[in-house]
């Protein structure tokens, strides 16, 4: 469930970007889903081989730029055999790398994890809010 949460959330944010952004071109919401299941794959398969070399050289303490930079080649990379998906220039698909980022981290923070789940943490907070209102 959070995969298919995670593809339609970085569907929407490569469309409403394109939306937003004059040199991004997206042909549809389809096209947008396609993009980001390709991402997710080329992260999966490709993604590693570029960042693990570039982390070593940053003794790991770069990770979060270079996973963004990585994704924006990647995107570049994409856009590169796709006819219906067009980047302009490598700051339009940095843009969309973070942005991309930040909504992930934003559903990984907001859903329940096992261990908060098991701690009882997630029925506390639950609690809290049910005897606020």
């Amino acid at each position: 469930m959070n995969l298919i949460l995670h593809l339609l959330l970085d569907a929407a944010v490569i469309f409403g970007l394109a939306y937003i952004m004059p040199q991004v071109q997206v042909k549809s919401f389809g096209t947008a889903l396609l993009i980001a299941v390709l991402l997710g794959l080329l992260n999966f398969f490709i993604g590693w081989i570029i960042r693990f070399p570039l982390n070593l050289i940053t003794f790991f303490l770069l990770t979060g730029i270079i996973r963004i930079v990585v994704t924006a080649i990647l995107l570049k990379l994409i856009d590169s055999f796709m006819d219906s998906f067009t980047i302009d220039g490598f700051w339009p698909a940095l843009v969309i790398a973070l942005a991309v980022a930040v909504a992930g981290t934003l559903i990984d923070r907001s859903a329940p994890t096992k261990e908060r789940i098991e701690s009882g943490y997630e029925a506390l907070a639950n609690v809290s809010t049910v005897s606020l209102t």
